[in-house]
């Protein structure tokens, strides 16, 4: 099946590219994205996914549709056919 990654803020200038199309197993899991992602783009690691590619890094997430967000406890779940993840960096500053 396919998901849609979108790239955002950190991740955008990373990857260089905007979106990915993934095609992943039907039982893939969120932290099985992560991970398949941080062997695509390497450059992710220690930036926004943690050195272990397990999880993501500090205000680094993962968005379902732009409706929810992937929290650590939901990392064994799995998306769903056509979702959008939008892996987004959460910052604040002043």
């Amino acid at each position: 099946m396919e998901v849609l990654i979108e790239f955002q803020g950190i991740s955008r200038v990373i990857t260089k590219s905007k979106k990915l199309p993934l095609n992943i197993a039907p039982e893939a899991t969120y932290r099985q994205i992560i991970q398949r992602l941080a062997v695509l783009h390497p450059a992710l690691v220690g930036e926004v996914i943690s050195k272990d590619r397990q999880t993501m890094l500090g205000s680094n997430m993962l968005s379902i549709n732009g409706k929810r967000m992937i929290r650590p406890s939901d990392l064994e779940s799995s998306p769903q056919e056509g979702d959008k993840l939008i892996l987004m960096s959460i910052l604040a500053g002043g």
